[in-house]
């Protein structure tokens, strides 16, 4: 007996591992995408939302809706990651322009509305700042009962950040609103660096893609080659971690994961550890846990699904 797919919003600043989500996300038949929502982060707002139509109409999906939205972190100076992903967040890929635009609504408006639209089976995939997702709740709090779930990809507990020696990249570029989420009741999974940054895309992964030919493949290969090069560089490993694909799967691969549950909060006032968040995972503080923490998780087996995955997506499309 087949299930009914779950229905995702995937909150997102693409980014090449965020393209790689989206085209998860639309390769997966247990998802219906029903929004992408931008944010800025990994990109400025303008390339992000560029980016994602882009992304969309390289695996023909215009039905799914686009919306722009916040530009700027809450408080905080705007941060970008150009060393990581590239002038334009897509590394060494070029696409052709989409032939579609973005939707009207706001992202923040359209996160209100599908999830109230839809109490109890909407699953929000933040797999950046959570700028757009921390407005939402301040303009309908409602949507904190009313989601089903939140995934997000970020923070880092037990190892050093990707951006300062203490924080991950997603929470250091807006800690307020991260702030704002974790303090909100929302149910809450964080899957963070410490997990992602083991889950590996190698080249031998793209090469075996590369076998299928056509375009999809070719974007993946551009987009992972700067990505790889930086990870050689930054952090002395072979491959990308292919974080926000992995924080995708959550929804219809939960047993990748083993969880704890945790009481989270962010670093909002001290420059040396802005955006660290800590985890009570010793309980020895009296605050009631507010999210479920990824500890572990089936590297190798979510690498297989999405390298098939890609496979299979990439075969139902034209070759040129």
């Amino acid at each position: 007996m087949s299930r009914t797919p779950h229905k995702v919003v995937l909150d997102t600043d693409p980014g090449i591992d965020d393209a790689l989500a989206i085209l998860l996300a639309l390769a997966s038949p247990e998802i219906v995408l029903r929004a992408l929502t931008v944010t800025g982060g990994n990109c400025p707002l303008e390339d992000g939302v560029r980016n994602a139509l882009n992304v969309l109409a390289l695996a023909q999906a215009p039905h799914v809706p686009v919306h722009s939205g916040v530009a700027l972190p809450l408080l905080r100076p705007p941060f970008t990651a150009p060393e990581t992903h590239g002038d334009h967040g897509l590394g060494y890929a070029t696409l052709p322009a989409a032939p579609f635009g973005s939707a009207d609504e706001h992202a923040v408006d359209a996160i209100i509305r599908e999830i109230m639209a839809a109490p109890g089976e909407i699953v929000l995939v933040a797999v950046g700042p959570l700028t757009n997702v921390a407005l939402a709740i301040r303009r309908e709090p409602r949507i904190v009962q009313a989601v089903r779930d939140v995934i997000f990809m970020g923070g880092a507990f037990r190892v050093e950040g990707n951006t300062t020696p203490l924080a991950e990249f997603n929470v250091y570029v807006d800690p307020h609103a991260a702030q704002i989420v974790l303090q909100s009741g929302m149910p809450l999974t964080i899957i963070p660096w410490d997990i992602t940054r083991e889950v590996r895309l190698t080249q031998a992964h793209v090469d075996r893609l590369l076998r299928q030919g056509g375009p999809l493949v070719q974007f993946i290969a551009d987009a992972t080659r700067f990505y790889i090069e930086f990870h050689l560089n930054h952090f002395g490993y072979a491959g990308c971690s292919i974080n926000d694909p992995a924080a995708l799967a959550l929804v219809f691969m939960p047993e990748l994961a083993q969880t704890e549950e945790v009481f989270v909060a962010v670093d909002v006032m001290s420059d040396l550890s802005m955006g660290k968040t800590v985890g009570d995972f010793q309980r020895i503080t009296t605050h009631t846990p507010n999210a479920r923490v990824v500890t572990a998780f089936d590297s190798e087996r979510f690498v297989e699904l999405f390298v098939e995955r890609m496979e299979r997506l990439s075969r139902l499309l034209p070759l040129a």
